[in-house]
């Protein structure tokens, strides 16, 4: 199976497969709870967690026997998804705290969270091989009224060869196993945007590093829980036929 105009990613002898999800929940440790105190239906939407993004990494990590960094921490203490200095990186109450628990909550959330997605890339770059990230996500059906057209989005950097041809691939193998999906590439968002993948692209070449953000459309997470298992094992199962199960090998 081919990609769009014919590109085939060349994978080596061995590629390595890192699954994360760095908005996986939609706590709040104790000490920050007084913040949002009225804010809990706020923590239960989609700016406070994917919802399914956890179950769907867990998955892959599982069928793949592939290490899985995640955190159930709410996105609006801290986002780990955002580099440090960007503007929706904290909820505006922590944006408004002093700088003292703001350098408190990146110490005992977000530098070890990226400290150790850092760890698991790395070893397996060390040890000769390429590693296909994928950060595991979902998004709302609709945004500012505007009906979300996808229920599966694969983001990459177009810039990056690899990253292209593996997501159309991707998209070609989801719709074999299945047609009544509706996937787009870089959609609801652009992939080259800021995140962890685009942290991992700028210490590392396309020969060592391939990242993809895995999008999923809530409505499906929040349908029949026998059709959220199906949709699990129908994304990991087009995976496994965009890049030959023989090729992986988990993270030392």
């Amino acid at each position: 199976m081919s990609g769009a105009g014919g590109e085939r990613p060349t994978w080596p002898m061995s590629a390595a497969l890192v699954v994360s999800c760095e908005h996986g929940g939609n706590a709040i440790p104790a000490e920050y709870s007084g913040f949002f105190a009225d804010q809990q239906a706020l923590l239960a939407t989609h700016r406070g967690y994917d919802a399914g993004a956890l179950a769907m990494a867990r998955s892959l990590a599982t069928v793949f026997a592939a290490p899985l960094v995640f955190s159930e921490i709410s996105r609006l203490l801290v986002d780990l998804n955002r580099s440090k200095g960007h503007p929706g990186l904290h909820f505006d109450a922590i944006r408004r705290a002093p700088a003292r628990l703001r350098e408190e909550i990146l110490a005992t959330y977000y530098e070890p969270y990226r400290a150790e997605a850092e760890r698991l890339v790395m070893s397996a770059v060390a040890a000769g091989k390429r590693v296909v990230h994928v950060s595991s996500h979902s998004f709302t059906p609709d945004l500012d009224g505007r009906v979300r057209t996808a229920d599966v989005g694969l983001l990459y950097d177009p810039a990056r060869a690899e990253e292209r041809a593996l997501c159309a691939r991707w998209k070609m193998a989801l719709g074999e196993v299945a047609p009544a999906l509706v996937v787009r590439r870089n959609y609801p968002y652009a992939g080259k945007g800021d995140g962890l993948t685009a942290w991992f692209r700028k210490r590392l070449p396309p020969a060592h590093y391939v990242g993809v953000e895995l999008e999923l459309n809530q409505k499906l997470v929040a349908g029949p829980e026998s059709a959220w298992c199906a949709l699990r094992d129908v994304i990991a199962e087009s995976l496994r036929m965009t890049i030959a199960v023989d090729t992986l090998r988990s993270v030392p």
